[in-house]
């Protein structure tokens, strides 16, 4: 295992154009995380407390990314990938800069919709490129390194957001997310842009385009496999998010301290998970990881639903985040060898969409279900939830080889 860590941290070194994403992706991520717990707490404070407003404020944030996954994939394989990138960095930088003069919070959700919108392209380009900036027998290592470093991201960010936030107020968080973009941008500009091209072929029109990316979803099974499994796993992470809280402080009576405990908790697990999953598919294959993935997350959530005090919770919390993180790798992973390049943007943008779109449901749903039976019900169903998909990944992952092969290219029309 060793081994394999640091031929993955090896990577930063021997691959260059890499490197740029990995440094450009952590600094707008750390900024970016630290402008999340701003723009709450501008909006929490301009509304009088209101909730809906931050609920408002949380479905403009994923809410594009849905709408584009499920009608404007083809774009993604239609321009050029570092140019979707830059140009969504250089979205975002706009309304950073617009952020600190925005003077209602209806103008901050409104902003912060524009924002995801540049979000819910940078992310599927960037996971379409990403296979084209190493070699083969690194795509694993390279997923496992740039999904770890967004989780550490998270942890030091939001840490951030709190401290200069309580400090100063939210416009100094927004000015220092904005100055991650600028660099982000100063980074990707950098990568050669022949490296993260679409292929080259005839255009076929939008909507015949959206209906391949359909097909070619349906017609893989390492695609299928991700769609069924990972999207039931999300929507178990819906529920989860949302109960959460009600857990630390009603079940356990643990108080702001116990919810902090279980978020940290939680990162720690998304960290090492993702970070170690190279290693881990190198040892037992994808067939066996990707289910076993799941099941961490499907066992820590039901040990965390019958601990009896929090700090048992907190050590099943880490388990299911050992497990969430690998399986964000290895699902990337799938995706990225089970399309062919000429459809891969639109197979991530769909299959980001309808994870999305299911990660929203569980919200929706986990907020009610939460004050009608408790969390610990509402972790116990979750828990259940993830069962499901990791016996559906079983059924699915029979098909499979051992290791996942590249896809074969799009025959051409005539």
């Amino acid at each position: 295992m060793l081994a394999s860590l640091r031929r993955q941290l090896g990577l930063l070194g021997r691959a260059p154009s890499f490197r740029l994403l990995f440094l450009s992706t952590f600094a707008s991520g750390l900024g970016t995380w630290l402008a999340v717990i701003a723009l709450t707490v501008d909006v929490y404070a301009r509304t009088d407390h209101s909730a809906k407003w931050v609920s408002a404020l949380l479905i403009a944030d994923f809410l594009p990314a849905i709408l584009i996954g499920l009608f404007l994939g083809p774009l993604v394989d239609r321009f050029s990938r570092k140019l979707l990138m830059v140009g969504a960095d250089v979205v975002r930088l706009a309304v950073f800069c617009a952020l600190p003069f925005a003077d209602s919070p209806g103008a901050i959700v409104g902003l912060a919709a524009v924002a995801g919108v540049a979000t819910g392209f940078f992310q599927p380009a960037v996971y379409a490129g990403l296979p084209n900036l190493v070699a083969e027998e690194d795509l694993a290592g390279a997923n496992a390194l740039r999904r770890s470093t967004d989780y550490v991201t998270t942890i030091l960010g939001t840490l951030a957001g709190g401290i200069v936030t309580s400090a100063s107020g939210p416009h100094l968080a927004y000015w220092v997310n904005a100055a991650s973009f600028l660099l982000s941008t100063l980074l990707l500009v950098r990568i050669p842009g022949r490296l993260l091209e679409p292929p080259e072929g005839p255009r076929r029109g939008h909507w015949r385009e959206l209906a391949e990316g359909y097909r070619v979803v349906r017609r893989s099974r390492p695609l299928v496999l991700v769609l069924v499994a990972w999207t039931g796993a999300s929507l178990a992470m819906g529920l989860i998010n949302v109960s959460e809280i009600a857990l630390a402080q009603d079940s356990f009576n643990a108080g702001r301290f116990g919810f902090g405990l279980l978020w940290s908790a939680s990162g720690i697990g998304l960290a090492a998970g993702s970070f170690t999953a190279a290693s881990w598919l190198e040892r037992r294959g994808m067939r066996f990881v990707y289910v076993a993935a799941i099941a961490l997350l499907a066992i820590g959530t039901g040990g965390a639903a019958a601990s009896p005090n929090v700090w048992v919770a907190v050590w099943c919390v880490l388990v299911g985040g050992l497990g969430n993180g690998a399986g964000v790798v290895y699902t990337g992973l799938l995706v990225q060898r089970g399309a062919p390049e000429e459809v891969r943007g639109r197979a991530f943008t769909l299959l980001m969409g309808s994870t999305y779109a299911v990660l929203g449901l569980g919200m929706i749903v986990g907020g009610p279900l939460t004050d009608a039976v408790g969390a610990r019900w509402a972790y116990a169903l979750a828990a259940g939830v993830c069962g499901v998909a990791a016996v559906s990944a079983q059924v699915l992952a029979r098909g499979l080889p051992r290791e996942t092969v590249q896809a074969e290219p799009l025959p051409k029309p005539v």
